[in-house]
């Protein structure tokens, strides 16, 4: 409450350079809000010579401080006081302001100097051309003025380089990443920033580089996990599966262990260059994983490469988690690794029928059916493409969540009828026919619920996608059904199948070989040899050409889509080609 005098000023603002420092240090926390402390420091300033600027925001109030206030012993706890304000203008990522603030600051000499250093970026020129005023011998800092313009060097140069990384101007970000990390910093800090520059150089399409950049982070700091999962994404990028995996197992071990204790901070500031960037991009780039989130991608990658008893270990490990409240524990937002849980489920049991574990499959199916039979109405009308949203009737909710409505019921609907195909596939290899056909044909009457308004039940282009993963299905278990049929020799509604998986899929050639197994089982040789005759110089064509279609299937279908493919194509051929060979003698006999 003293009125403002300018013999102690360098005092006060000393004393209030240090209390703000001491604050940011206590809390330990990312800075934010506006520096108050600061600005009532500057308007007694102005108040001890005479003038106001109670009216003028924060930065025109430095402009006048610095262009009015001439008083030699008030330079140097004005220009400390100004990089205290620099930091927080850096945390509030107003990067114009504090550029503006470092012009006020430096000489005529000092801005020549940065304006000589062409083609480094301006904020980092102007900080560093900046001359740090000299301390006095009676006047303690609890953290010098040079401590703190190295801090601010660090943290703009990593702020930056999280900037233009964001914006995909990736050679600048590398460039202003690796200023940061050759400044003044924690190893804690340093790690995070080595980390960035993995991820861009990831993102360049340097993937060894991006590993030197992601293990020199972990050497830094070994509890820099996130490190460890982008060295997971580079090995799974470039390929290599069993480093992959060894880095994903590394960082589930490392996940299950004791949290760490708190970060290193040495060299210990109160200010620090992590306090001073809390970014977006920088969070997202940081994201701890959750252990079953890796316990998921090692049981993805496993089955992905056909290690089916690994993969089989590491699901069931993952349903065990489920039981310990997994939903409330990982973040739904969009960044988990994780699908939805009953796609967990089917790809599990693909798992373990892969396995020969058939009938722990089908208990693992059952989940999912009874868990889905609820959630799915009667009839389910869908447009094929949904080009347009359907006139609503009055009353009715917004277009967006009626669509939203359908899509939950369509994928509830294709979870349910993928439990059914699994099991009939299982039932299958189990030996049991009629048990598998039981399975398709449920699978198929659930099908039967949508109703497609479109063109028609035709595989074309640019279908909804859950659309298309229900025709699939809806592919899959006429095939199943059929090759069921023909086991039991029910070779007619065999071959009523796969015409109708025909027109699912035009060509496809599964079916097609299908097909001309039932018409040489019922004794149609003419037609069997003639429809294989055309699907021989077709299904080549057409099948590359469907390969080069449509969306990749869900995880939990490749399996079925395995097990459908047609068998005995060589000896079907030969025994046609005998056929066609006999035909032609007896002809021109």
């Amino acid at each position: 409450g003293l009125p403002a005098a300018l013999p102690a000023l360098p005092l006060e603002l000393t004393v209030l350079y240090n209390s703000l420092l001491f604050t940011v240090g206590a809390s330990d926390s990312a800075i934010k809000g506006d520096a108050e402390g600061i600005r009532q420091g500057l308007l007694r300033v102005l108040e001890a010579c005479g003038a106001c600027g109670q009216d003028l925001g924060t930065e025109e109030l430095w402009e006048k401080v610095l262009q009015e206030v001439t008083v030699e012993e008030l330079q140097a706890p004005l220009h400390r006081l100004g990089a205290l304000q620099a930091a927080w203008w850096l945390a509030a990522s107003q990067l114009g302001s504090v550029a503006g603030l470092f012009q006020l600051l430096s000489t005529a000499e000092d801005l020549g100097r940065a304006h000589c250093s062409e083609g480094q970026n301006e904020l980092l020129s102007l900080i560093k051309a900046w001359q740090v005023p000299p301390e006095g011998a009676s006047l303690p800092l609890v953290q010098s003025a040079k401590d703190l313009k190295e801090v601010l060097c660090t943290a703009s140069a990593f702020l930056q380089g999280l900037q233009e990384l964001e914006a995909g101007n990736f050679p600048t970000a590398l460039s202003l990443l690796q200023e940061a990390a050759g400044g003044f910093c924690s190893k804690n800090i340093l790690a995070q920033i080595y980390t960035c520059l993995g991820c861009c150089a990831q993102r360049m399409g340097k993937p060894q580089t991006a590993l030197q950049h992601l293990k020199r982070a972990l050497q830094v700091d070994f509890q820099c996990l996130p490190a460890l999962s982008h060295v997971a994404a580079v090995y799974h990028d470039l390929g290599e599966t069993d480093a992959e995996l060894q880095a994903l197992t590394l960082l589930y071990e490392a996940l299950g262990k004791s949290p760490p204790a708190a970060a290193s901070s040495s060299p210990c500031f109160l200010m620090r260059a992590e306090l001073l960037v809390h970014t977006p991009v920088l969070t997202s780039l940081l994201r701890r994983r959750h252990p079953s989130e890796v316990k998921y991608l090692l049981a993805q990658r496993c089955l992905q490469d056909g290690r089916v008893a690994d993969a089989v270990e590491h699901y069931l490990d993952f349903l065990s988690l489920l039981q310990e409240g997994l939903q409330q524990q990982v973040p739904l937002d969009g960044s988990s690794a994780l699908p939805r849980i009953p796609e967990v489920f089917l790809e599990a049991a693909s798992a373990l029928e892969q396995a020969g574990r058939h009938q722990d499959a089908i208990t693992v199916c059952e989940e999912v059916i009874s868990r889905t039979t609820d959630l799915i109405p009667r009839a389910l009308r869908v447009e094929e493409r949904l080009e347009q949203p359907e006139s609503l009737l009055p009353g009715a909710e917004p277009a967006g969540g009626l669509l939203s409505q359908k899509k939950e019921s369509l994928c509830c609907l294709a979870w349910r009828a993928a439990g059914y195909l699994h099991q009939g596939w299982a039932w299958a290899k189990l030996g049991e026919s009629k048990e598998a056909v039981t399975q398709f044909s449920r699978c198929l009457s659930d099908l039967l619920r949508v109703q497609l308004h479109g063109s028609g039940i035709k595989q074309t282009g640019n279908l909804q996608p859950e659309v298309e993963v229900l025709q699939k299905i809806r592919l899959l278990s006429l095939l199943g059904r059929g090759t069921q049929f023909l086991e039991l020799g029910r070779n007619k509604e065999a071959l009523l199948d796969f015409q109708h998986s025909l027109q699912i899929s035009p060509g496809d050639p599964a079916a097609a070989s299908y097909l001309v197994q039932a018409l040489w089982k019922l004794n149609r040789k003419q037609e069997a040899a003639a429809q294989w005759q055309k699907f021989s110089q077709s299904c080549p064509a057409e099948d590359g050409q469907q390969q080069g279609q449509g969306r990749p299937l869900p995880l939990y279908l490749v399996s079925c889509l395995e097990q459908a493919v047609f068998p005995h194509s060589e000896a079907l051929a030969r025994s046609i080609q005998d056929y066609l060979g006999a035909a032609a003698q007896d002809t021109r006999g």
